[in-house]
Protein backbone atom coordinates (compact mmCIF):
# COMPACT_ATOMS: atom_id res chain seq x y z
CA UNK A 1 0.00 0.00 0.00
CA UNK A 2 1.61 3.69 -0.86
CA UNK A 3 1.64 5.80 1.54
CA UNK A 4 -1.39 8.72 1.34
CA UNK A 5 -0.24 12.16 -1.07
CA UNK A 6 0.58 14.83 1.01
CA UNK A 7 1.77 18.58 0.30
CA UNK A 8 5.15 19.74 0.11
CA UNK A 9 7.03 23.06 0.49
CA UNK A 10 10.04 23.56 -1.94
CA UNK A 11 12.74 26.17 -1.27
CA UNK A 12 14.76 26.18 -4.48
CA UNK A 13 18.05 26.46 -2.58
CA UNK A 14 20.11 23.22 -4.34
CA UNK A 15 20.89 23.01 -8.08
CA UNK A 16 21.37 20.57 -10.57
CA UNK A 17 22.98 20.46 -14.36
CA UNK A 18 20.34 19.56 -16.84
CA UNK A 19 21.34 17.97 -20.17
CA UNK A 20 20.90 21.34 -22.26
CA UNK A 21 24.01 22.66 -20.52
CA UNK A 22 21.87 24.91 -18.00
CA UNK A 23 22.01 24.83 -14.24
CA UNK A 24 18.51 24.49 -12.69
CA UNK A 25 16.76 25.36 -9.37
CA UNK A 26 15.25 22.10 -8.08
CA UNK A 27 11.63 22.31 -7.40
CA UNK A 28 8.53 20.44 -8.09
CA UNK A 29 9.31 16.79 -9.75
CA UNK A 30 8.95 13.17 -9.14
CA UNK A 31 12.43 13.19 -7.92
CA UNK A 32 11.78 15.57 -4.66
CA UNK A 33 7.84 15.36 -4.31
CA UNK A 34 6.89 12.27 -5.81
CA UNK A 35 4.80 14.79 -8.35
CA UNK A 36 3.02 12.04 -11.31
CA UNK A 37 2.04 14.60 -13.77
CA UNK A 38 4.08 18.09 -13.75
CA UNK A 39 7.34 19.35 -13.12
CA UNK A 40 8.16 23.12 -12.20
CA UNK A 41 11.47 24.92 -11.63
CA UNK A 42 13.35 28.29 -12.08
CA UNK A 43 15.97 28.77 -14.05
CA UNK A 44 18.35 31.50 -14.06
CA UNK A 45 20.94 32.49 -17.00
CA UNK A 46 23.27 34.18 -17.17
CA UNK A 47 24.45 37.31 -19.29
CA UNK A 48 26.09 34.50 -22.46
CA UNK A 49 25.21 31.32 -21.55
CA UNK A 50 23.18 29.09 -24.31
CA UNK A 51 21.46 25.83 -24.04
CA UNK A 52 22.85 22.71 -26.35
CA UNK A 53 19.86 22.66 -28.91
CA UNK A 54 17.66 19.92 -27.68
CA UNK A 55 13.71 18.78 -27.49
CA UNK A 56 11.57 17.64 -25.18
CA UNK A 57 10.37 13.96 -26.82
CA UNK A 58 7.25 13.68 -24.61
CA UNK A 59 6.11 16.27 -23.32
CA UNK A 60 5.24 20.24 -23.27
CA UNK A 61 6.93 23.01 -21.42
CA UNK A 62 5.44 26.29 -20.27
CA UNK A 63 7.76 29.38 -19.59
CA UNK A 64 6.76 32.11 -17.77
CA UNK A 65 9.89 34.66 -17.62
CA UNK A 66 10.40 36.48 -14.54
CA UNK A 67 13.22 39.43 -15.81
CA UNK A 68 15.64 39.52 -18.74
CA UNK A 69 14.91 38.34 -21.92
CA UNK A 70 16.06 35.31 -23.68
CA UNK A 71 16.36 34.77 -27.37
CA UNK A 72 14.98 31.22 -28.77
CA UNK A 73 15.51 29.61 -31.84
CA UNK A 74 13.11 26.61 -32.76
CA UNK A 75 11.85 24.67 -35.47
CA UNK A 76 13.18 21.48 -37.28
CA UNK A 77 16.58 23.37 -38.44
CA UNK A 78 15.90 26.09 -35.79
CA UNK A 79 14.94 28.09 -38.42
CA UNK A 80 12.25 30.42 -36.50
CA UNK A 81 13.03 33.32 -33.83
CA UNK A 82 11.45 34.39 -30.70
CA UNK A 83 12.96 37.32 -27.51
CA UNK A 84 11.00 36.45 -24.90
CA UNK A 85 10.90 38.80 -22.32
CA UNK A 86 10.21 39.71 -18.37
CA UNK A 87 5.93 39.19 -18.48
CA UNK A 88 6.28 36.85 -21.55
CA UNK A 89 4.67 33.21 -21.54
CA UNK A 90 6.39 31.04 -24.05
CA UNK A 91 4.97 27.46 -25.33
CA UNK A 92 7.05 24.75 -26.39
CA UNK A 93 4.85 21.60 -27.93
CA UNK A 94 6.35 18.15 -27.29
CA UNK A 95 8.99 17.31 -30.36
CA UNK A 96 10.15 20.89 -31.10
CA UNK A 97 13.78 21.40 -31.28
CA UNK A 98 14.71 24.55 -29.66
CA UNK A 99 17.60 26.26 -28.29
CA UNK A 100 17.50 29.40 -25.74
CA UNK A 101 20.39 32.31 -25.23
CA UNK A 102 20.97 34.63 -23.06
CA UNK A 103 22.19 37.43 -25.73
CA UNK A 104 21.52 40.06 -22.88
CA UNK A 105 24.62 41.52 -20.06
CA UNK A 106 21.62 40.87 -17.55
CA UNK A 107 20.85 37.61 -16.15
CA UNK A 108 17.35 36.34 -17.13
CA UNK A 109 15.00 34.27 -14.86
CA UNK A 110 11.94 32.13 -15.30
CA UNK A 111 9.31 29.51 -13.93
CA UNK A 112 9.42 26.45 -16.19
CA UNK A 113 6.75 23.98 -16.13
CA UNK A 114 6.51 20.80 -17.85
CA UNK A 115 3.80 17.89 -18.35
CA UNK A 116 6.45 15.21 -17.40
CA UNK A 117 7.22 14.88 -13.92
CA UNK A 118 10.80 13.61 -14.45
CA UNK A 119 12.43 16.75 -15.98
CA UNK A 120 14.96 14.79 -17.67
CA UNK A 121 13.48 12.30 -18.91
CA UNK A 122 12.65 12.94 -22.34
CA UNK A 123 15.43 15.48 -23.07
CA UNK A 124 17.30 14.38 -26.18
CA UNK A 125 20.25 16.47 -27.66
CA UNK A 126 20.76 17.40 -31.11
CA UNK A 127 24.36 18.44 -31.73
CA UNK A 128 23.96 18.14 -35.35
CA UNK A 129 22.45 21.63 -35.04
CA UNK A 130 24.23 23.78 -32.55
CA UNK A 131 26.01 25.16 -35.08
CA UNK A 132 23.00 26.36 -36.52
CA UNK A 133 22.83 29.19 -33.96
CA UNK A 134 25.64 31.66 -34.47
Amino acid sequence: MSPKPTCHLIRPESTYEGKQGLTYFAGIATETVGSSGICMHILTMPPGARAKAHLHENHETAIYVLSGEVHTWYGDRLEQHIVVKAGDLFYIPAGVPHLPANLSDSPSSAVIARTDPNEQESVVLLPELDALVA
